[in-house]
């Protein structure tokens, strides 16, 4: 099953209305995105803690790493640059960190609040190589926006 993004944004948009809390916010998106479609092995949030430095945050799958710098593998670039990271192969991808050995191919969005602060990225993991595409970035990255907009760090 490939994740139906009008629908899910449709879905996320009707449960988060109104709620400015990002943790129940990434919950919430989290469940809905996962189970959204069969390439999604991991989803989930680490979020901004200190600078240069994310923990954990709502997810779902197996366990996650607990504690990643901005230095390091994917999420890590994804925060540090502010950009999308599409990346096909993990193994390929330079300090790449294996939470999990299964892991092929991964997709991280930056996500930001209301304010234009960073305050997490998402991270979607698959046991597939090359799951995932622009066009899954584009419809998650608009998702995102839509529900984090709503936010601010300091909630």
């Amino acid at each position: 099953m490939r994740a139906e993004y009008k629908e899910l944004a449709q879905v996320i948009t009707s449960l988060t209305e109104g709620e400015t809390d990002a943790v129940a916010l990434m919950a919430t998106v989290a469940c809905e995105v996962h189970h959204a479609d069969d390439r999604f092995d991991w989803t989930g949030f680490y979020r901004v803690v200190a600078p240069e430095l994310m923990k954990i945050g709502p997810y779902q799958g197996g366990h996650g790493c607990l504690v990643i710098p901005f230095s390091r593998g994917v999420c890590g670039a994804a925060a540090r640059t502010g950009e999308v990271q599409l990346v096909a192969d993990v193994d390929a991808f330079p300090g790449h960190i294996a939470c999990a050995s299964s892991t092929r191919s991964e997709l991280v969005l930056p996500v930001w609040d209301g304010t234009g602060t960073l305050i997490a990225v998402f991270d979607i993991d698959s046991d597939q190589p090359d799951a995932f595409t622009q066009a899954d970035a584009d419809a998650l990255a608009a998702i995102l926006k839509q529900v984090f907009d709503q936010t601010r760090a300091t909630d």
